[in-house]
């Protein structure tokens, strides 16, 4: 009995060849590397045309693959044009302070 996968060459042709969904490119043809160890953890070398344009990854299981993809860094102005709108209003913390004076420079 074989460990080894069977795959159906022109399936696996299809997958490879068709154009990639978010960008309309082929994709890359498969490559084997080689899984480290580093401590505890393990270390996968990438080649690089599979370099991601990102310093940062989302990292997931799906059943036996693992899914690598890059994280999109948001500017501050998108990052806070997600947040919901604050209702609540702010109560008037100095009410109760006595004035400033005024300062000369």
């Amino acid at each position: 009995m074989s460990s080894q996968p069977s795959y159906n060459s022109q399936a696996v042709l299809d997958l490879i060849t068709r154009p990639h969904p978010s960008r309309g490119q082929p994709m890359t043809t498969p490559q084997t590397v080689r899984l480290l160890h580093n401590g505890p953890n393990q270390v996968l070398n990438i080649p690089q045309e599979f370099e991601l344009p990102s310093e940062e990854v989302m990292i997931r299981k799906d059943g036996n693959k693992l899914i690598i993809e890059p994280v999109q860094s948001l500017s501050l102005l998108a990052l806070l044009s997600t947040l919901s709108p604050i209702e609540d209003e702010f109560p008037n913390i100095d009410a109760e302070l006595l004035p400033l004076d005024d300062v000369d420079i």
